[in-house]
């Protein structure tokens, strides 16, 4: 992954001056944090550009969770804080990466990532809102801009190397070669660059907790969470420091500094949001090896002292174990107590597919449809469902209304090019599978899949414009290299990447 991305920053190079400060020593080891470059470097529309490059290839490592309902939280409690801090300068994707350290970053863009690993152990909603309070902050404080006119005698190709380190570390790599590959590139600097850092630091704090209390958030919230990380390793030294100290070092000055900034807004009570309690757990549910153990884990305490959101995991895990039996009548209890929480409708309708009672299924995916039109969570698994069922044109047409009103993952767009040839619209399924490899980075594919769609017979005039000006747009973003490459390989068909 990392030499095909350097080559291609190194192609790019007024875009891609990017400098990612760390410093690394004996006792002190500060992974970079990586927040968005002011107009006087870059201006927005190069720095979407880098934002995107860099996704491409995170989603290309596979560690992107692709669950709806949690990108769905992540985004919906993301955007409720940007909205205080955020003038319109930029816009904001929130994602979760399946990793089970406890981290957080912000890339180019306004792209913010959280691992699964701090979802599961941040304690409150208002702990794990602050942590992305803090990396909006990042980004709205424009830091990579700031790093980068500190550090403007950096040379790109160092710039790379770091950058670099960073992807495999997103990725899951080692960071012991990660704070190889960036010694190497940091050169004489590194003091300079740690003190940048931790300037970058105190300010994303400042302005976060703002942003957290505006929000109607507990503004303790990222205090509260950097206390806690903090104690993992000063209660035992012998333990790994959590990766979220490393990236982002709290010191008691720090959490001291951030509790007297929140003694200075009105204290807020904040419960934590169902949908907080769903996305926690389902995290729980995905992380063991086996379903089973998710099941064990569910069953260790009686159903009766369970609260909705533990008889919400009991069921899932059953689900996901293939007991739909025991699943159904929690899913049918929950759903009974509140018909506001789209994940109880969408995992009663998912459990009748399961057991065969179609016409009811339909029916609840049906009548949650019209209570919450458009909710993508929603309109991709009763679309799954319809392509399962035989219904594909239903779906295609579901799909696309959805596709033309809310901006698509890569997911989404993958499931109406399925959905388009099942219903035996082939010049769709080809360009929505090429729209698909696009948004993960293959280019050459992207192309393939419309070259693949010119040689259809029944293409339309208007549709072969569309393609082909298309495929020259895409051109424009290759290299020399990649396209001898694409000329020479075979291309692809639609029916076997359904």
């Amino acid at each position: 992954m990392i030499p095909g991305f350097i080559k291609r920053l190194l192609l790019t190079v007024t875009l891609s001056t990017l400098v990612f400060v760390a410093g690394a020593g004996a006792d002190d080891i500060n992974l970079p944090d990586m927040g968005s470059p002011a107009d006087a470097i870059l201006n927005n529309n190069e720095e979407a550009q880098i934002g995107r490059m860099i996704m491409r290839d995170i989603r290309r490592s596979g560690q992107v969770v692709e669950d709806p309902l949690i990108t769905e939280y992540l985004n919906d409690i993301g955007s409720r804080i940007a909205a205080q801090t955020n003038e319109g300068d930029h816009s904001f994707t929130f994602f979760a990466v399946e990793d089970p350290r406890i981290n957080a970053f912000a890339l180019p863009g306004g792209f913010i990532g959280v691992h699964t690993g701090l979802i599961e152990a941040s304690r409150n909603e208002d702990e794990l809102a602050g942590v992305l309070a803090h990396e909006v902050a990042h980004v709205t404080q424009r830091h990579i801009a700031r790093a980068i006119h500190a550090n403007s005698r950096q040379s790109i190709l160092s710039t790379a190397m770091m950058l670099g380190a960073i992807i495999v570390a997103v990725a899951g790599g080692s960071s012991d070669a990660v704070q190889g590959a960036m010694a190497v590139a940091q050169g004489t600097a590194v003091q300079q660059q740690i003190n940048f850092t931790r300037t970058n630091e105190y300010e994303a704090d400042r302005v976060g907790i703002a942003a957290l209390a505006d929000a109607g958030y507990d503004p303790y919230g990222m205090a509260s969470f950097f206390e806690v990380m903090s104690r993992q390793t000063t209660t035992s030294p012998e333990m790994r420091a959590p990766e979220f100290l490393r990236t982002h070092p709290v010191t008691t000055a720090r959490v001291a500094e951030a509790r007297n900034r929140a003694r200075s807004y009105p204290p807020i009570r904040s419960d934590d949001s169902t949908s907080y309690g769903i996305t926690r757990t389902r995290i729980i549910v995905a992380r063991f090896d086996t379903p089973m153990q998710a099941v064990e884990y569910f069953q260790s305490r009686d159903y009766d002292k369970q609260n909705d959101i533990e008889r919400y995991g009991r069921a899932v895990a059953y689900q996901r174990a293939g007991n739909n039996f025991a699943a159904l009548p929690i899913f049918e209890e929950l759903l009974e107590k509140d018909k506001s929480v789209i994940a109880y409708h969408i995992g009663l309708g998912q459990t009748l597919v399961a057991l065969d009672q179609t016409s009811r299924a339909l029916d609840i995916f049906e009548r949650a449809v019209e209570l919450f039109p458009r909710n993508v969570p929603l309109i991709i698994e009763y679309g799954e469902r319809l392509l399962e069922l035989g219904q594909p044109r239903k779906a295609h047409k579901m799909l696309l209304d959805l596709m033309n009103n809310v901006p698509p993952t890569p997911e989404q767009v993958r499931l109406i090019a399925r959905a388009a040839s099942m219903a035996e619209e082939n010049a769709e399924a080809y360009y929505y599978l090429s729209e698909y490899r696009l948004m993960i980075g293959d280019l050459s594919g992207g192309i393939n899949y419309l070259q693949q769609a010119l040689r259809l017979p029944e293409l339309q005039e208007i549709q072969r414009a569309r393609f082909e000006a298309r495929i020259d747009f895409i051109r424009e973003f290759m290299s020399e290299e990649q396209l001898k490459r694409m000329r020479s390989s075979r291309p692809v068909g639609v029916a076997a990447n359904r």
